[in-house]
């Protein structure tokens, strides 16, 4: 008996590939829900709100997780819980690219908490989920009872061998020079993020315009199924608290005030932000003898932000001038300077008005990759980018805690742009890299500020990059009513809170490397966006110019005290004869010679890596290393040490785990009654190989052959049977009898 009534809309790719989106099957007490499906791959999207509005918030309290199942492609967890933990990086990074694409489309006074999951629960291997993730997202809010100015759409759009791809299979996207992923309306594009092989800005603009073709098809999908669910009507919003009359007094008293502090150009931030304060405050000192209960404080707060933003935005459309004094394609000074901690192996500052990074290099060796253990990706990392943002960079007091969804993103895009210029590892570049960015003082375009201070500890470490790469950040005011507009360089953090446009451009001085835009107001038409991207071409120019004036190029050795890695071939055979029996050959050779070594298969050899402080390090391991692979030839010398000692002889090791036979005949010309009258354990003794066992491979070894034969010296001849004649062979033909047994 069927207890579902489940609907469903169709939307087609460009190469013909269908999605599915259905609602009414699958958690059905969720305020929305749906299950996207294309081939084999499906998501579960769900949204709930609460029932009453959140007090007290002056934002947006939404929560966007995105989770995927290892079931989803067979496979258990990782770890000792062999259960799914918290989100990885690349989860997290799904779950912003939601985020960022959804927020703007809720109503700007909705207070509803609210809450949307979405669930990879199958896939197929060789399908990139997160270009439907936030289809899913969307569709589970169009069916939902909110209200939402929607719907919208993200595909991912690839540039491979010079054709436009959409959604593309993993497999077709490692061969794109770009690779985005675009949410967009029916309308507008909302947010673009992705990277590039230094490409030019028009060719990044053709590939958004064919991602918005797409984005509308998938829209009207999402239409068609909320008129098949029937559900059409939304929430009611409650009205928001207004008072008309405040708001006239208010705005008559203090917008001249912001709009000349506004129009003075004040650097300081903080000091800036005490000015605006002070005309609050003031306005705020007639109701100290009121009642606080009676004192509409909420209200006021709002009023005058919103004034202040006004005031802000119109000194640069009147005037050209924003808050920091500088005009719409100015950047901030700069300055910059590396080798700044002289036992990191490359360091950097660089710093823009403002907003400061110190950034480092760590050269390390194949132990340091790190593992991913991801659902759709399971392998090794060698390019390692961290960002760290502490509270003090913007002057609060509050503790440092775990890493924030923000700074993986930031570090994420900092990666990207740095991604295309760093050496692929080879015998001349055999290290895992590791970036670390902290940022110290921030004002905006922090992100920036970490590619242009990691382009410089790069070189200031020696790594040989193609090229350096520089960051800068643009944003936008605009006038709806009079259509007139401002493109910014390098925003400051309160022009990217009061503007219209967060784009975030990375290149060299080739072409762009990674972008990252996010979109705040309805209409902006390419026009705008290629503008935007004139202007931030030449403000990257500018700041490669100050990162080249420091340094000009990388240095042309590592620093003294960075590592050193020598890699050697070995034959395949010989790999477990360096590792030993559970690691312990190679355990030993780390140890005495203070070096770390790694082995890996590759191409039926055995490449081994020797990581250590100094070269007098490594050579002492390399000439161990080749020893243990050296192969006894007949008729060489070698000193060995004598390991074990028998009544019939002594095991000399002549070579590192390749023990010989010294026959107690072997030892000297004359007789030799016993080997302990001869050698004793750990002597060092010359020996000549004198033999090699085809089938067994033992090897006899002879001393008597490196000493001067005795003049008159004669070979004894064979003793035969110990009655002192042949023996008798009849006695061969006889059964054996054993002992006590009868036949």
């Amino acid at each position: 008996m069927k207890m579902y009534n489940e609907v469903k809309t169709i939307t087609k790719l460009p190469d013909n590939r269908e999605i599915e989106i259905s609602t009414g099957k699958l958690a059905k007490q969720a305020t929305g829900s749906v299950v996207v499906r294309m081939g084999k791959t499906m998501l579960l999207a769900t949204v709930t709100a609460s029932k009453q509005p959140k007090e007290g918030v002056d934002f947006l309290p939404l929560s966007v997780d995105y989770r995927e199942k290892y079931s989803a492609v067979g496979r258990f967890p990782g770890g000792f819980l062999k259960r799914e933990g918290k989100p990885s990086n690349h989860e997290v990074l799904v779950s912003r690219l939601i985020d960022r694409a959804i927020r703007p489309l809720f109503p700007d006074n909705f207070r509803y908490e609210i809450f949307v999951n979405v669930f990879l629960i199958s896939v197929d291997k060789n399908d990139m989920p997160d270009a439907l993730a936030g289809l899913a997202a969307s569709a589970a809010i169009t069916v939902s009872d909110l209200p939402f100015n929607g719907p919208m759409s993200e595909v991912r759009v690839s540039r491979i061998n010079g054709e436009v791809v959409v959604n593309p299979q993993a497999d077709q996207n490692e061969e794109a020079n770009i690779d985005l992923i675009v949410a967009a309306t029916q309308d507008n594009i909302m947010m673009v993020e992705g990277e590039m092989k230094e490409v030019q800005e028009a060719e990044m603009l053709e590939l958004i315009k064919a991602a918005h073709d797409t984005v509308k098809n998938q829209c009207a999908a999402q239409k068609e199924l909320e008129k098949l669910a029937g559900k059409g009507k939304k929430r009611e919003l409650e009205e928001p608290e207004s008072d008309d009359r405040l708001y006239k007094v208010l705005y008559d008293e203090t917008y001249q005030k912001c709009y000349d502090i506004a129009n003075k150009g004040i650097a300081d931030k903080h000091k800036r932000a005490e000015m605006f304060d002070e005309i609050l405050d003031a306005f705020m000192e007639r109701y100290e003898d009121t009642d606080e209960e009676d004192i509409p404080i909420d209200l006021i707060k709002k009023y005058y932000h919103d004034i202040q933003k006004d005031a802000v935005r119109q000194v640069v459309l009147d005037n050209g001038v924003r808050l920091d004094g500088r005009k719409t394609d100015e950047i901030r000074p700069i300055w910059c300077e590396v080798d700044t901690l002289p036992s990191a192996h490359g360091s950097a500052i660089f710093t823009r008005g403002e907003t400061q990074s110190l950034t480092t290099v760590t050269l390390g060796t194949k132990l340091d990759e790190q593992l991913i253990d991801d659902v759709m990706y399971k392998g090794y990392e060698e390019f390692i980018l961290h960002y760290n943002f502490p509270p003090f960079s913007t002057g609060d007091a509050r503790p440092v805690r775990f890493t924030s969804r923000r700074e993986i993103g930031h570090g994420n895009l900092a990666y990207r742009a740095l991604l295309p210029v760093i050496p692929e590892k080879n015998a001349d570049f055999p290290y895992t890299l590791r970036i670390v960015s902290d940022i110290l003082e921030s004002n905006g375009s922090s992100s920036m500020a970490t590619v242009c201070a990691g382009t410089l500890s790069l070189m200031d470490a020696g790594v040989k990059i193609s090229k350096p790469v520089s960051g800068i950040a643009m944003g936008m005011i605009s006038d709806e009513k009079s259509g007139k507009y401002a493109i910014l360089s390098d925003i400051l953090g309160d022009e990217d809170h009061l503007g219209d446009m967060d784009f975030k451009v990375t290149g060299t001085r080739d072409g762009i490397t990674a972008t990252q835009m996010d979109i705040k107001v309805e209409g902006l038409s390419y026009e705008v966006l290629a503008k935007a991207l004139e202007q931030a071409k030449q403000g990257r120019l500018h700041i490669l110019d100050k990162i080249e004036e420091t340094i000009p190029a990388p240095r042309e050795e590592y620093k003294e005290h960075a590592p050193h890695i020598v890699s050697i071939n070995i034959p395949q055979d010989m790999i477990g004869s360096v590792i030993g029996p559970g690691g312990k050959i190679i355990q030993e050779l780390q140890l005495d010679t203070d070096s770390i070594i790694t082995i890996e298969e590759e191409d039926n050899q055995g490449r081994v890596e020797v990581f250590a402080d100094n070269k007098e390090k490594i050579d002492k391991a390399l000439d161990r290393i080749k020893a243990i692979i050296a192969v006894p030839e007949v008729g060489e010398v070698y000193e060995g040490t004598v390991k074990t000692l028998a009544s019939y002889g002594a095991f000399v090791e002549i070579l590192p785990g390749k023990d010989g036979l010294l026959h107690i005949s072997e030892f000297d010309w004359k007789h030799i009654k016993s080997v302990e009258d001869v050698l004793s354990e750990g002597d060092k003794i010359k020996v000549k190989v004198i033999g090699i066992d085809d089938r067994s491979g033992k090897i006899k070894l002879s001393r008597k052959a490196l000493l001067e034969k005795p003049e008159g010296y004669v070979e004894k001849k064979p003793q035969g049977d110990r009655r002192g004649g042949p023996r008798d062979k009849r006695r061969d033909d006889k059964p054996y009898r054993k002992p006590g047994k009868r036949y």
